[in-house]
């Protein structure tokens, strides 16, 4: 019998019955709500309904597009998200260009990834919405983004630290995956083409493959590294953040695979100026300009190219009419004048065979910081291209008698690799070298009498 401090409990025909009656009123309003109120003022009220039921959450979108541009909040984002795709993950996107080497893996619709910073936990989630809207050209555009959901009291952690970590982290990732690219600069008189024609530099030289001193190799890679982290320290000191390279020796001791090398160890793209091909300082000017940061800018056999001296061009009747006009000041403006500060992270490399010859005012620190003899080949540089060509990574009894006929007369790397890329076998390939270092040792004797 009920009381009334125990009043009688409902029957279970009773519970279901209410329990009927509030489903078919939430559904009715669901379905009411969905049907009558617009997507977008749904989507608004469900995120307001979600921010006062949990207020404590704060959640960016991080949109594709800013008006018109893209948004590279969203495209550093995505690349940095890849790093963090795992095992767990339930759907993916896939996509590759036609110039990319790399497939790139990237969030689905709806899909999550949680991370953590600095002990933040933050959940990032990829949305997408078809926009209701015409385009001009009748298409539906979708908007994309990037959802980032953490507790709203880090807003300070993430906005100040979080974020500019992953744009760094996202940079980083780019460099990794870039392929260096070779252009080609001209003039715009040379022809109706424009400033650079571009290719990749598929060029396969890495400074493991060099044949060349093991110290002096080890010098280069550290001042180049160390080039590329004092972007800091340049700003510091007040110095355009670059750097000159002069790299000098007779032909076919590789300052051409140097280049390469330099270029694939930084990611570097090689612009390639022939001075030839410049009318005047207005056109070196204009081509210089074409370059971009993170870049070698390399003039070669400069030596052999028209070095007018410091002063105005002649006037004088004899010179002709199509000779340059350019003068060796204005391509010293472009080295470490007021035109050199237009970018950041360039690295400058002359090359000759005959540095004596080359004007003093090239030479000086600031200009030419690091000055590099590509000598002759060394033993060291020799057991390198032994284990490029030959697969020879240990000592080999005919080491010894190569070592002294090396020492005796000049031979350069180029000379050395195109004997050993005569045989396949290792005997018969050291076999020819010797008899080769012995013939052009007779032959030198022979030209000394």
């Amino acid at each position: 019998m009920a009381t009334r401090m125990f009043p009688e409990m409902p029957t279970a025909s009773s519970l279901l019955t209410a329990y009927a009656s509030v489903s078919a009123f939430v559904m009715l309003v669901r379905t009411m709500f969905e049907q009558l109120v617009p997507l977008r003022l749904q989507n608004n009220a469900i995120n307001l309904v979600k921010h006062y039921w949990k207020s404590s959450e704060l959640i960016i979108d991080i949109e594709e597009k800013d008006g018109y541009n893209p948004n590279e909040m969203f495209n550093a984002a995505e690349v940095f998200l890849a790093t963090k795709i795992n095992q767990d993950s339930k759907r993916l996107r896939i996509t590759k260009s036609l110039k990319e080497k790399h497939i790139n893996i990237k969030l689905a619709e709806s899909e999550e990834i949680v991370d953590s910073f600095e002990g933040v936990k933050v959940t990032w989630k990829y949305r997408s919405q078809q926009q209701k809207q015409l385009s001009a050209n009748g298409f539906v555009p979708e908007k994309k983004y990037l959802e980032l959901k953490f507790d709203n009291k880090k807003i300070g952690i993430i906005k100040d630290s979080y974020l500019p970590f992953i744009i760094e982290k996202a940079e980083e990732i780019k460099i990794q995956k870039k392929a260096a690219q070779l252009h080609n600069l001209r003039s715009q008189e040379s022809g109706p083409f424009s400033y650079k024609q571009t290719v990749d530099l598929n060029h396969p030289s890495t400074f493991e493959t060099l044949a060349m001193d093991q110290k002096l190799k080890k010098e280069i890679m550290d001042d180049l590294d160390r080039f590329v982290k004092r972007k800091d320290y340049y700003e510091r000191v007040g110095k355009a953040w670059k750097r000159g390279y002069l790299l000098y020796g007779p032909p076919g001791t590789g300052k051409s695979s140097l280049i390469a090398a330099m270029a694939n160890h930084l990611k570097f793209d090689v612009f390639d100026l022939q001075l030839m091909n410049v009318k005047d300082d207005s056109s070196l000017k204009d081509i210089i300009l074409e370059t971009s940061n993170r870049s070698i800018l390399v003039i070669e056999d400069i030596d052999c190219s028209i070095m007018p001296d410091r002063k105005e061009p002649s006037s004088s009747s004899e010179s002709r009419r199509d000779d340059p006009k350019f003068t060796l000041s204005g391509l010293l403006n472009f080295i470490d004048g007021l035109w050199s500060c237009c970018g950041d992270e360039r690295i400058i490399v002359f090359t000759t065979n005959h540095k004596e010859r080359l004007d003093p005012a090239l030479l000086r620190p600031g200009r030419m910081d690091m000055h590099i003899n590509m000598s002759y080949l060394t033993m060291d540089g020799f057991k390198t291209l032994a284990a490029n060509y030959l697969n020879i990574h240990d000592d080999h009894r005919r080491f010894r008698e190569i070592k002294q006929l090396i020492k005796s007369k000049k031979v350069t790397p180029a000379e050395v690799a195109e004997e050993l890329m005569k045989s396949d076998n290792v005997e018969v390939a050291l076999e020819g070298l010797v008899k080769f270092l012995k013939r052009k040792r007779a032959r030198d004797d022979e030209d000394s009498e």
